[in-house]
């Protein structure tokens, strides 16, 4: 039984000759090798960390931040080694995700991405006795976190547009909740939202700049960012936002595709932030943007998974951010 093992593992000292007289004797008894679930049962392990991901598979390769988190995640991982499995979860439909998770064999749990606050998929794996890293949600003691400042990161944009002289001011969020529609929210809404990381970046705006007027996406994708835009733009001019912080660089992207189609110049006319700090090859400008570095994030999600699965205790703590300015922020018109 060992010889055969060491043979289909790869990983042991066997000639060539017994490692064939193996392979034939397998092929004669239509033996396919190990069994890989008795095999994890036995190691205790299944070499397998979960991710879950909110809204459809699709939606996470189209978002360059979330595919940037998702390759620093993985490489981290390889040391493990360990390969990751993606679940996705429908926004407001909990039902596909909690069985998957009830099913599925992993060694850990990564909610990498945004999130709902509270997440009945905590309890479940709480059970299991499977250790879970999020990135600011799910909220529960049950579960440490890699946190970013949100709040403080967009009220420092907020002060920065307010100390060039803009009053009239613009926001466009992420998703505040599962299926929302894209269109104004009140900022008394903003603090109910159930998604923390749009609620905390709205609020450090509404810190600063209580007067700004808020739309929220339903997607974080540069057709949003338009869409949002258009309803922000899309007014007299003496109402027209001089300043639109925008909580991604892809929804900032679709606001600055609006404002070349209505002939506002950016900066002179219209100055525009975002959140992220990618390198967007269809954005031709260097926009200003709070830069979190994603592959880093996600290696630091990474090294936490690898803490749990070792045994070690493993705590809530803060990646950094900073304020890249560029070539999209400016003081408002004058005329």
């Amino acid at each position: 039984m060992s010889t055969a093992s060491l043979v289909f593992s790869g990983r042991g000292p066997v000639s060539d000759a017994t490692a064939a007289r193996v392979r034939a004797a397998a092929q004669e008894l239509a033996y396919a090798g190990p069994n890989p679930l008795a095999s994890s049962l036995r190691q205790g392990r299944t070499g397998t960390v979960g991710v879950v991901v909110e809204g459809r598979l699709g939606d996470a390769f189209g978002d360059p931040f979330a595919l940037t988190v998702l390759d620093g995640l993985a490489r981290e991982l390889d040391a493990i080694p360990a390969a990751l499995l993606l679940l996705p979860r429908e926004p407001g439909d909990d039902s596909r995700l909690l069985a998957q998770l009830g099913a599925a064999a992993v060694d850990a749990v990564v909610f990498a991405l945004c999130g709902p606050r509270d997440d009945p998929a905590v309890d479940l794996l709480a059970g299991r006795g499977i250790p879970m890293i999020a990135a600011g949600a799910p909220v529960d003691p049950r579960v440490p976190q890699l946190l970013v400042a949100e709040r403080a990161a967009s009220a420092e944009v907020a002060r920065l547009l307010v100390g060039l002289g803009h009053t009239r001011i613009g926001h466009i969020t992420l998703p505040l909740a599962p299926r929302v529609p894209t269109g104004p929210v009140a900022p008394a809404q903003v603090a109910l939202a159930s998604y923390p990381d749009g609620a905390a970046r709205a609020l450090g705006v509404l810190d600063v700049a209580p007067d700004a007027r808020v739309v929220q996406t339903t997607i974080a994708d540069v057709a949003s960012g338009e869409q949002a835009a258009r309803l922000l733009l899309g007014v007299p001019a003496h109402e027209r936002p001089t300043a639109i912080i925008a909580q991604s660089d892809v929804l900032a992207a679709g606001v600055l595709r609006v404002a070349a189609d209505l002939g506002l110049r950016v900066p002179e006319d219209l100055s525009v932030t975002g959140f992220d700090g990618l390198d967007l090859p269809w954005v031709d400008v260097r926009l200003t943007t709070v830069v979190q570095d994603g592959q880093a994030r996600g290696r630091a999600l990474g090294a936490m998974v690898a803490a749990a699965l070792s045994g070690a205790s493993v705590r809530t703590t803060h990646f950094p951010t900073h304020l890249r300015l560029g070539e999209t922020t400016g003081p408002p018109p004058t005329r």
